[in-house]
């Protein structure tokens, strides 16, 4: 049974820490000991019962802060006091139609200043804003909307085509209420839909008293994440997790000040926006500068022009940015701290070199999970430390589980190896999970290391390299990401099976030179004497999937080798990726078909000359 295990060496990506590496990042901190011991004593002391919240923060900065910028968004800049009138508009409004503690309100809009308004807003009086992303469509879209049940539906300008297509099938009750938010203005509003913005023109801009009473424990949004198979599940976001990011972030690792700007270039329904870069900015009344989707070509131009001190990364935006041609912006900014995920080994030292950023805060966490890193002494290649009680147990890759001993119990792995990432569940540390229930279950491993114990599967494969940190190394099972999304391959599958022609199908990511993450293939068996029609499946793929989500190869092949439990083995398809005899179709950049790959592609791509 074969295990996940790495050699033993002194590289970028495989290394030890010793003394030395960690003692100069540990002396820088010794002046800010006191400060640090402080806030850390603040994050480990909020319970579920405390009065504080998200909406507490907003109202608090706008007292503190209040003419220095809070937001900016192409030609809109709001101060903190400006943010929290609109934020309490909304808040008085929805107060006003009925919505109330716990109840769900659907928010499908782009990335736009008003998701930070309905977010805050719906925080302040206990509600739930659930952001479903806006690249969703069809199916998938309709079962976001259905997993959270609601009468409150917010939809932008920019979808409501998208959302108008599904409406039909959402069976929605007589009392449901839709709600359509301007955005250019170049569509009027649909008939059945209210004007939100119309309706807030004579709503008191006062604190709602409500916000007093909201505590830690309480449920502000649902993050939508694709698990480790299947349709997107939704994940429970608290004020709690959000608090304690403010603190971690904002105060103790990152410590803006006022005068900061933050660029956020990606979007509010993920979780490195939501709740690490808007909570690290709000720490100290930062400026946040939103833009609704990233562009490599304004990258540099948008942190001049807002004055950019700091942003949030994914792994992509930076492998955009050093494979993007030189600008003249790039070196003459103030930026000297970045912070993110998914900076890997092989362009972390060059791109620091060559924009000139001194330090990188690399953390790691999920949306649904109870363990996190964070790289506090910003060590080179690493995701940091971990504060909470983790485990990195041996794993067997090629049956997709962790390996269990002769006692039953799981093994660590040893300093230096790679294993599965696991999180203790317990009083302190809890798991929020999903709105789902039934879908806990598939995150937890119990009678871990004794019997009664209970740990949070992360589904990530880490590598220990000692002083309590660790390097992320990979995705297990069924999930890769791509373009900074998780993508289930569960979902595809069910796609590509429901052509007559395909007999059965296996969907995995595999490795390409020059792109972070892993790019979708599709490794399938016809049936007998059928030929598949790939500009049909082209289509078909791009009409039920997210761009992001839609696979770049297809491999046809004989067979699909399965294991005991009848579970179709990748490992060896994963490793091979588009280096195979088999058949192998590509869909170049920026192209919507699939193409025979030639000798010639092949190569281009190994060599890393095509960039998808």
């Amino acid at each position: 049974m074969p295990l996940y295990k790495t050699k033993l060496k002194k590289t970028e990506d495989a290394y030890i820490l010793g003394l030395r590496d960690v003692l100069p990042g540990i002396i820088q901190l010794l002046p800010r000991i006191p400060k640090i011991a402080f806030n850390l004593k603040k994050t480990l002391s909020i319970k579920p019962e405390n009065l504080i919240s998200l909406g507490k923060i907003i109202e608090q900065n706008a007292l503190l802060h209040k003419d220095k910028a809070a937001l900016m968004y192409e030609e809109q800049h709001y101060s903190h006091h400006e943010f929290n009138e609109i934020v309490n508009q909304y808040a008085n409004y929805f107060l006003k139609i009925g919505v109330s503690k716990n109840d769900t309100v659907v928010v499908f809009i782009e990335n736009r200043p008003e998701i930070l308004f309905l977010i805050g807003a719906l925080a302040k009086i206990g509600a739930i804003a659930s952001l479903i992303n806006p690249n969703q469509r069809g199916s998938v879209l309709k079962h976001s909307v259905q997993l959270d049940t609601s009468t409150y539906f917010i939809i932008g300008e920019e979808l409501i085509q998208e959302f108008e297509e599904i409406r039909s099938e959402l069976n929605l009750n007589k009392n449901a209420q839709l709600y359509w938010i301007e955005d250019t203005g170049k569509q009027t509003c649909p008939t059945n839909y209210l004007n939100l913005k119309e309706e807030l023109l004579q709503i008191s801009k006062e604190n709602p008293s409500t916000t007093n009473s909201i505590t830690a424990g309480q449920r502000y949004a649902n993050i939508f994440t694709s698990g480790t198979t299947g349709l997107p599940k939704a994940s429970i976001q608290t004020h709690k997790k959000w608090i304690q990011m403010y603190y971690w972030f904002g105060k103790i690792n990152l410590n803006f000040n006022d005068n900061d700007v933050v660029y956020v270039p990606i979007p509010f329904y993920h979780t490195n926006a939501l709740i690490v870069a808007w909570p690290s900015a709000m720490a100290n009344g930062s400026a946040i500068v939103i833009r609704r989707k990233f562009s490599v070509t304004h990258f540099w131009e948008d942190v001049k022009k807002y004055n950019v001190s700091s942003f949030i990364y994914i792994g992509e935006i930076c492998r955009y940015l050093l494979n993007a041609a030189p600008s003249g912006l790039e070196k003459t900014h103030r930026i000297t701290k970045i912070f993110g995920n998914g900076l890997r080994p092989d362009i972390w030292k060059p791109f620091q070199k060559r924009f000139t950023i001194k330090k990188v805060f690399e953390f790691y966490g999920a949306a649904d999970g109870n363990v996190g890193f964070t790289n506090t002494l910003s060590i080179s290649s690493s995701v940091g430390w971990g504060p909470t009680k983790y485990a990195i147990v041996k794993y067997d890759v090629e049956n997709d589980e962790p390996f269990r001993g002769s006692n039953g119990f799981f093994s660590k792995v040893s300093k230096g190896n790679t294993g599965l990432l696991l999180g203790e569940i317990n009083h302190k540390v809890a798991f929020d999970g999903y709105v789902n229930k039934k879908h806990n279950e598939e995150k937890i491993f119990r009678n871990v290391f004794t019997q009664g114990d209970v740990w949070f599967n992360s589904g990530d494969l880490m590598r220990d390299i000692g002083f309590r940190h660790a390097q992320f190394v990979d995705r297990t099972g069924d999930t890769f990401r791509w373009k900074g999304e998780n993508v289930s391959t569960g979902e595809i599958e069910a796609f590509v099976n429901e052509l007559n022609e395909v007999s059965n199908c296996a969907v995995y990511g595999v490795q390409i030179p020059n792109c972070d993450g892993r790019a979708g293939m599709i490794a399938l068996i016809t049936e007998q004497d059928a030929t598949i029609d790939l500009e049909f499946l082209a289509t078909h793929l791009i009409n039920k999937l997210p761009r992001y989500a839609v696979p770049l190869f297809i491999r046809l092949c004989n067979e699909l080798e399965t294991t005991h439990t009848h579970k179709i083995k990748k490992t060896t398809f994963k490793k091979e990726g588009i280096n195979t005899s088999d058949k192998i179709f590509v869909m170049l950049p920026k192209t919507n078909n699939y193409i025979p790959m030639s000798m010639e592609l092949k190569e281009k791509i190994n060599n890393g000359d095509l960039i998808f």
